[in-house]
């Protein structure tokens, strides 16, 4: 009985063996020790331990047949502070990197994310990122997914992210970036239907390419844009949310058809002037705010048009009707 008793023992040894194996990449977990490193070694990543195998750490996740590192996700932490390593390049399968909501994350994009060639999403959102947004994003073919929102980022928007062909949201909002709005981005190669450059100080016209462009959600808000917006309109697209807010746009509201699908329009503080379209009642508006423009005419009665509250409509230079006050 002593040889089978030794037969299930090595077995069980060779078995326990193999469920405790290193499954994670030695590159990769090298790589990711000295991000760690660099980041002074925050509490977050406490699991990361030499000793364990780091496809078990946290905010990592690897690939189930390959065990290569494809996602890094560090977020909601005011401790981890330090600059984006160049070393996070290293991570040749990453799929998804994101560092959001790491107020203490400064300094610039590096470079080296440009050899990160199979990231789909990129999340640098809601840190204390400065500098400007690197012209090599657009080199990044396999993205899907792009925020940059809620940094310092500063300089222009490079024409090149138009060549992100899979790209399907784009979030650059609430940072402090200047100059116009890149024609390229009227040539998307790939179908942009999420589109965020909100609380920037853009100025100068909206490109008449945007026009080519069926966007699901545009934010332009809070910026200096100026001219004609309406190229973003059309009665052929699918467009759901517009809000061309705070601006100094100019071009007569009362020539505009709008997408049917459209249900939250906020033109407020521009210099639109004509009257609203008759053809306003047959949406199925959730939000209407023309408030301080220069329209004139009666607001159309039907539709949700009167259930908005009068401070959507009013300082305007003659515009009338309920819920404002009746027409002479």
């Amino acid at each position: 009985m002593a040889a089978p008793k030794l037969t299930f023992f090595f077995l069980l040894f060779i078995s326990s063996s193999i469920c405790f194996a290193e499954l994670c990449n030695p590159n990769d977990k090298k790589v990711l020790l000295k991000i760690k490193k660099s980041f002074n070694n925050p509490y977050i990543l406490t699991s990361w331990k030499p000793e364990e195998d780091c496809c078990s750490w946290y905010c990592v996740q690897c690939h189930p047949t390959s065990h290569r590192i494809i996602s890094l996700t560090i977020f909601a932490d005011d401790k981890l502070s330090g600059q984006i390593p160049p070393v996070v390049g290293d991570l040749p399968f990453l799929e998804t990197l994101m560092l959001h909501k790491l107020p203490n994350l400064t300094g610039p994009i590096p470079a080296a994310v440009a050899n990160l060639h199979n990231l789909k999403s990129l999340d640098l959102s809601w840190n204390g990122l400065s500098g400007p947004v690197p012209e090599f994003l657009g080199s990044l073919s396999s993205l899907t997914y792009l925020d940059l929102s809620f940094n310092n980022l500063t300089g222009s928007i490079p024409s090149s992210l138009a060549n992100l062909q899979r790209l399907g949201a784009l979030h650059l909002d609430r940072n402090k970036l200047t100059g116009p709005i890149p024609h390229s981005f009227g040539y998307f190669k790939g179908k942009i239907p999420y589109l965020y450059l909100s609380h920037n100080q853009l100025s100068g016209k909206i490109p008449a390419s945007l026009g080519r462009v069926n966007f699901n959600v545009i934010d332009l808000s809070r910026n200096k844009l100026e001219g004609d917006a309406s190229v973003i309109f059309g009665g052929n697209k699918t467009t759901e949310i517009v809000d061309l807010s705070r601006n100094l746009l100019e071009f007569d509201l009362s020539k505009v058809v709008f997408p049917r699908s459209v249900t939250w329009l906020d033109l407020n503080h521009n210099k639109i002037f004509g009257g609203i379209p008759e053809k306003v009642v047959e949406l199925e508006l959730q939000l209407l705010n023309v408030s301080y423009n220069r329209l004139c005419g009666r607001i159309p009665v039907g539709g949700r048009l009167q259930r908005f509250d009068v401070y959507e409509y009013f300082h305007n230079k003659c515009l009338c009707g309920k819920p404002l006050g009746s027409c002479k």
